[in-house]
């Protein structure tokens, strides 16, 4: 596995981590709808193998400002994974928390709005966890998400510094979710190292111990 690339997983590898990404997708639905005190709906994400120079296209060209929220991964699984929205996004999810207005996030944010951005971003993170140890019986560690607040092609520049040392594309995942308080809509891009990966798959019998 050392030497194999990630786009050269299988189509059943492919398939596993898509049906981990789906249960992450609707653990995240099921926190941010108690999170917000109303139901949330969900599209089917849209999960994908990406080349980085792609990336920033997907979520609106290098120079849309973006937040960005990274957590770094040790234990059984080591890597990163971090959050991607868009500012009117942001603010959807930053309304709907505090239950204030219809409210746009300023070019400098509060410390509150900051906050309660980095919470979600460490919600969702924790969803997509769980999924994973749920599947697996793994054990993963989270460090404590950091939030950027930047044009997408400097934020996505920190996993590909970190992914483009084993391939030149990454996984995506594209969520959207739906309340009363409006759309939102996010990337979730995963980044295990190769052995991250091997370990998965082990766990889950497509690889031998």
């Amino acid at each position: 596995m050392d030497e194999m690339r990630i786009e050269e997983l299988s189509d059943t590898e492919f398939d596993v981590l898509k049906e981990v990404s789906n249960i992450g997708t609707g653990n995240a639905a099921t926190a941010i709808s108690k999170l917000l005190g109303g139901r949330v709906d969900i599209k089917v994400p849209d999960i994908r193998f990406l080349q980085f120079d792609e990336l920033s296209e997907i979520i609106g060209g290098a120079e849309n400002e973006v937040i960005g929220i990274l957590v770094s991964l040790e234990n059984d699984i080591d890597g990163m994974m971090m959050f991607v929205m868009d500012k009117p996004s942001a603010s959807v999810i930053v309304n709907g928390i505090l239950n204030r207005g219809d409210e746009e996030l300023g070019a400098e944010m509060t410390e509150m709005e900051i906050s309660v951005l980095t919470e979600f971003g460490n919600i969702i993170a924790g969803s997509y966890l769980s999924a994973i140890s749920g599947l697996t019986g793994m054990v993963v560690s989270p460090s404590v998400p950091a939030l950027s607040d930047d044009m997408a092609g400097a934020i996505l520049s920190v996993p590909a510094i970190e992914f483009g040392k084993m391939s030149d594309r990454v996984l995506l995942i594209q969520s959207e979710f739906c309340s009363e308080f409006g759309q939102a809509k996010g990337f979730f891009i995963l980044v295990p190292t190769l052995r991250g990966f091997d370990n998965i798959f082990k766990k889950l019998g497509l690889k031998k111990e």
